[in-house]
């Protein structure tokens, strides 16, 4: 389980990242661009991940990623549950989505 704490210490430990408020949720972005939302209701993050991504890191999480239930899932928007994902296998997550967003 990764807690609130964790997921902003491994977020902003990734060079120029801010936290911001969005909607309900907190939003971590590069760019002025978001590549993580925290929802503190569900402890769940979405993250930025491609099609192919998404499988991937699905797989290897044994149900605790999972492209967004709607047409964002599509586009790429991927939900992970922190309260079962491995924290290792998170971090890379995280790093990928952070890598999309920095150099789009």
């Amino acid at each position: 389980m990764i807690n609130e704490n964790e997921l902003r210490k491994m977020a902003m430990s990734l060079h120029a990242v801010i936290e911001q408020p969005h909607f309900e949720k907190t939003s971590f972005r590069v760019k002025k661009k978001i590549f993580l939302t925290y929802d503190k209701n569900s402890h769940q993050a979405v993250v930025k991940l491609t099609e192919s991504e998404q499988d991937i890191f699905r797989i290897a999480s044994k149900g605790s990623v999972a492209p967004v239930d709607n047409k964002w899932g599509k586009q790429g928007w991927t939900k992970v549950d922190l309260k079962t994902v491995d924290t290792t296998l998170f971090s890379e997550v995280l790093k990928v989505s952070y890598d999309h967003v920095r150099h789009d």
